[in-house]
């Protein structure tokens, strides 16, 4: 049975471990002996990438990242009631420690009850919070899967994400010519008012109930009494319509040109690169209908709705691999006010336990 003493008590010294982006590894090097534990044969890929499997034909793969976002450093939870909380300081990191938690107790209690299941593999991936980088360097060859639960989402474990965008990041340089600005302003270039001159030309935010836009970045100059040189800005835009995020594109690259003849003088260089591709879930995969029929099982509706985010879940699609992505009791994402909900988490770790061992 779950032990929610354990998983509590697993889920908070998780997010004690100060893990940002590129910054796992002591995460990893705690969970490796808990898997080993499990019986579970622990290897890494180039990437750091931990993957844990057991023997057995069509293993079916939990997965969840070991980083967060940041402010995520010297983290303190705080229980309130049902639900965990940081001390307002930091998030809490229950993006997505609250999934690896669940993954480990849910795997923990079948051990203990010895409860026949389902071969798996555990995949931990590095750098998801950061364009899902390691599952896109992660070792294919190493998975022996075709199908995968994705610890990932937002809320309860029966909120399943439908479909997720393609997103695309930018980032721009803007050269302009410095000069003293109390002295001979004439003689400079802002490159600051460049910039903030392209981003007013920009969208922003949500601009339709599929798309979103946002410049996130932006840095320049070196002192307040001189033009400044060189400014930089970095941003992203996500649809769930590729037509629509083919016109943005477009605009984006259309609103530099159109600078670079107003500003014929500065250079103007961008960087584009998508990071995870669209997709929208098909109800009839046998994932889903085997994780639709396990929260039945326990009680719970699925409620599958599209969501403006990317999980390591859109790569492993990319790779071939079907996969469900379920929510993991976190709310308030990438926020000081993030919380866990401590019921939601128990199902989140009961779901797992349930969906390994259904149809042994």
């Amino acid at each position: 049975m779950i032990d929610q003493d354990r998983l509590v008590g697993s889920f908070c010294d998780l997010v004690r471990i100060d893990s940002p982006s590129e910054e796992e590894e002591e995460v990893a090097q705690h969970l490796i002996p808990r898997l080993e534990k499990l019986g579970l044969t622990v290897e890494r890929d180039s990437f750091g990438n931990v993957i844990a499997s057991q023997d057995g034909d069509n293993p079916l793969l939990l997965s969840a990242h070991m980083d967060t976002v940041e402010p995520g450093r010297g983290i303190k939870p705080q229980i309130n009631g049902d639900r965990i909380t940081s001390d307002g300081t930091t998030i809490l990191g229950g993006d997505c420690k609250a999934g690896v938690a669940a993954i480990m107790e849910g795997l923990e209690s079948i051990y203990e009850d010895n409860l026949p299941h389902r071969p798996v593999q555990v995949v931990f991936t590095r750098g998801e919070e950061i364009g899902l980088v390691g599952a896109n360097h992660l070792d294919w060859s190493m998975l022996h899967g075709t199908e995968a639960v994705v610890f990932d989402g937002n809320g309860p474990v029966n909120t399943i994400t439908g479909s997720s965008p393609t997103y695309m990041r930018f980032d721009v340089t803007v050269h302009g010519r410095a000069a003293h600005a109390g002295v001979e302003p004439e003689k400079g270039l802002s490159a600051i008012r460049i910039a903030t001159d392209i981003i007013n030309r920009l969208p922003q935010g949500r601009l339709d109930e599929e798309t979103t836009f946002n410049v996130g970045l932006i840095s320049g100059g070196t002192v307040r009494n001189a033009v400044p040189a060189l400014t930089t800005f970095g941003g992203e835009f996500r649809s769930r319509n590729a037509e629509t995020f083919d016109l943005l594109r477009m605009q984006l690259l259309s609103t530099f040109e159109e600078a670079r003849d107003r500003y014929r003088e500065a250079k103007i260089e961008e960087d584009l690169e998508v990071m995870f591709h669209m997709y929208t879930l098909d109800p009839e995969e046998s994932i889903v209908k085997l994780a639709t029929r396990v929260m039945g099982d326990m009680g719970m509706a699925p409620n599958i709705k599209p969501s403006g985010g990317g999980t390591d879940g859109n790569v492993f699609r990319l790779n071939g691999i079907s996969n469900v992505v379920v929510g993991m009791s976190t709310n308030e994402m990438h926020t000081v006010d993030e919380y866990v909900v401590i019921p939601d988490l128990v199902n989140t770790a009961r779901f797992c336990r349930q969906v390994v061992a259904f149809g042994h």
